[in-house]
C-alpha cells in the first residue's frame, strides 16, 4: 500500500536586518524561525526548519507529557482520604 504524502502551507514572514541579513519565521509554528545570507538561502531554511518543528511536534506527541505523567504519579501515588 502507497504512503499518502500530506501538503501542508503555512504563512511564513520573512524580512531583511540592518545587517541585509534575511530573517523568517513561521507564525503558526512557534519557535519555528530562520535566517540566511539571501532570500534563495533563507527560502531553503525555513521550509527545512518547518520540516523539522514538525517532526519534532510529531515525536512529541508519542510522548507522554510531564503534567500527563505527574497527573497519573499523583493519582497512583497519592493517598485516600477516609472520612472519620
Amino acid at each position: 500500500m502507497k504512503k499518502q504524502t500530506k501538503i501542508l502551507q503555512f504563512k511564513v514572514i520573512i524580512e531583511q536586518d540592518e545587517d541585509g541579513w534575511f530573517v523568517a519565521s513561521a507564525p503558526a509554528i512557534p519557535g519555528c524561525h530562520t535566517q540566511g545570507k539571501t532570500y534563495e538561502e533563507v527560502i531553503k531554511n525555513i521550509t527545512e526548519a518547518i520540516e523539522l518543528c514538525l517532526e519534532v511536534a510529531k515525536e512529541d506527541k508519542k510522548k507522554p507529557s510531564p503534567t500527563k505523567m505527574a497527573a497519573r504519579m499523583e493519582t497512583f501515588l497519592g493517598p485516600k482520604e477516609s472520612a472519620i
